[in-house]
């Protein structure tokens, strides 16, 4: 069973351990008491000075004992393990189970039905990881994108190329299943205990090829540079689909594609899928230097050799719209994400260290159908023409690739010079200096300036500080949401899944893993193996 002690308090000073002995003390536990004990929850506390929030385990001989701490201290509660287990189904699958993509939600899909007995075949439309580096690390030295293979396609997902953040919103006991899943293939034990935790770009990527070789070992099976072309639907199920011209007979038909595979919604719709339109966010990436993100959040104690680098969570609300701050990388890039010719996307990334010169984030502004239009595929349109607008911009002196940017103090104050300080910006293959205003719609522009000065009362320095704005950002989220019954299939076709970002169920790699997971269940549930 166990207990879990909250809210143990250390300083800089005292090694990370400490609050072990803390909370033994509080409790009025000896050793010998105690069959085993660690630290499963770390945060820092920078409200008052600086210290590190612990939350420990630990687990009696005595049960008994335990459940009268736990009635006993306010901070101390039971911790109650729960076995994963599932139902199976007895309905015969008359076909493969087919899953198209292999980002989080798809490999946590693939990985949890494969665990059981089952073998899926999974469709990504990408290429596998080597080939796909080689070709993403192309598009940022020379501008040329290849469509099929980028930081939006390929093995692991958009997820890939970003700061492997882990950090989620929802409360799900399955969130330390991933966890504990993602250090089995080689993600760090910190990644256990944080509060915020990160595997970073560079070692997310071994991380998922031992999760595929998993996958593959047990029976499933992985094709890379296979999209998925068309399906066939009648009487109220996917048949088959296609991929790379031929047919796939299909039994089940998990849609895993992720928030950019725009194509695929259009497919979709065509076939007759229920597709809505749902609220996403469009901005810029802000880019400062750690450092300063460091003072202002540390104050005196910056630098100190126990801190990681600062990060920041920042929302508010302007004329009923919100803004807020989205994926921050603390010592990390701006990075090239377009997954489409003519188009420039950002997105942000991190390697595990984190120790890179700048720190950025997005900062976004919500936008909604009524601000883009009500039909299925409006928001993607929307999208569309802004991402186009940006690579025009950012082209106009013949730029290959490049993003407009502009400084962050001259957007606010409706300037238009463009002398880089102290901020050195880390887009590639580079940025044009362009007024942002022209790119946004007013009420886009109008949100990003009052989000940033909102921001500035929160941390010092953050709308100047030789800052830069580079665009465009508008990948947070998917454009659509493909509305699923209680069984986790779609409205209208009773072997199809809709799962993860893409289908408007998830929002970063642990919302997706989880949806992914639970997705796997739903298809055991009602369906036995082979």
């Amino acid at each position: 069973m166990g207990i879990i002690v909250s809210q143990i308090k250390t300083t800089l000073e005292q090694p990370r351990d400490f609050a072990v002995i803390k909370a033994r003390e509080l409790l009025g536990l000896s050793e010998n008491e105690i069959k085993r004990s660690n630290i499963c929850k770390s945060s820092i506390d920078a409200r008052h000075g600086i210290a590190f929030v612990s939350s420990v385990y630990f687990e009696l001989f005595n049960e008994k004992k335990e459940r009268a701490l736990a009635r006993k201290f306010q901070n101390v509660k039971q911790s109650i393990h729960e076995e994963f287990s599932v139902s199976f189904g007895d309905k015969p699958l008359c076909g493969d189970i087919v899953i198209a993509g292999f980002g989080p939600a798809g490999m946590f899909c693939a990985l949890t039905l494969c665990e059981f007995g089952y073998k899926p075949i999974v469709l990504e439309r990408g290429a596998a990881m080597d080939e796909r580096i080689s070709a993403v690390e192309n598009y940022w030295k020379s501008g040329v994108l290849d469509p099929k293979t980028n930081v939006q396609f390929g093995e692991g997902g958009a997820g890939t190329f970003s700061d492997g953040k882990l950090t989620t919103r929802i409360n799900d006991p399955l969130c330390a299943r991933v966890l504990e899943k993602l250090c089995e293939f080689g993600a760090p034990e910190e990644i256990l205990i944080k509060a915020k935790p990160h595997i970073g770009t560079d070692k997310l990527r071994a991380v998922v090829k031992n999760l595929r070789a998993r996958i593959i070992e047990l029976g499933g099976e992985v094709r890379f540079l296979s999209p998925l072309e068309d399906i066939d639907i009648s009487g109220g199920r996917v048949r088959s689909v296609r991929v790379n011209g031929g047919a796939v007979p299909c039994g089940a038909l998990v849609l895993a594609i992720g928030h950019s595979a725009h194509d695929t919604f259009e497919m979709l719709l065509k076939n007759g899928v229920e597709l809505v339109p749902k609220p996403f966010s469009v901005g810029a990436r802000i880019e400062h230097l750690q450092a300063d993100i460091d003072a202002a959040l540390y104050g005196k104690y910056a630098g100190h050799p126990a801190l990681p680098p600062a990060e920041y969570a920042l929302s508010c609300h302007e004329n009923g719209r919100g803004i807020y701050t989205f994926c921050m990388c603390p010592g990390g890039f701006v990075v090239a994400s377009a997954s489409q010719n003519g188009s420039i996307v950002t997105n942000g990334m991190s390697y595990f260290d984190r120790a890179g010169k700048n720190a950025n984030s997005a900062v976004l502004v919500s936008v909604s159908p009524e601000d883009f239009g009500t039909e299925p595929l409006s928001g993607a349109e929307f999208i569309r023409k802004l991402e186009e607008r940006a690579f025009q911009m950012g082209a106009k002196k013949g730029a290959s690739g490049a993003a407009p940017a502009m400084l962050t103090r001259e957007f606010l104050g409706n300037g238009s010079g463009f002398s880089l300080g102290r901020v050195a910006p880390t887009y590639l293959p580079g940025i044009e200096p362009c007024d942002l205003r022209e790119l946004f719609p007013k009420f886009i522009g109008d949100g990003l300036c009052a989000g940033i000065n909102s921001f500035e009362r929160k941390i010092r320095g953050f709308s100047d500080s030789d800052s830069v704005l580079t665009a465009i950002e508008t990948r947070s989220s998917s454009p659509v949401r493909i509305p699923r019954d209680d069984s986790a299939a779609a409205l209208n076709c009773g072997n199809l899944y809709p799962c993860g970002e893409g289908a408007g169920y998830a929002g970063g790699i642990m919302s997706a893993a989880v949806d992914g997971i639970k997705t796997a269940v739903k298809i055991m549930e009602k369906y036995r193996a082979y």
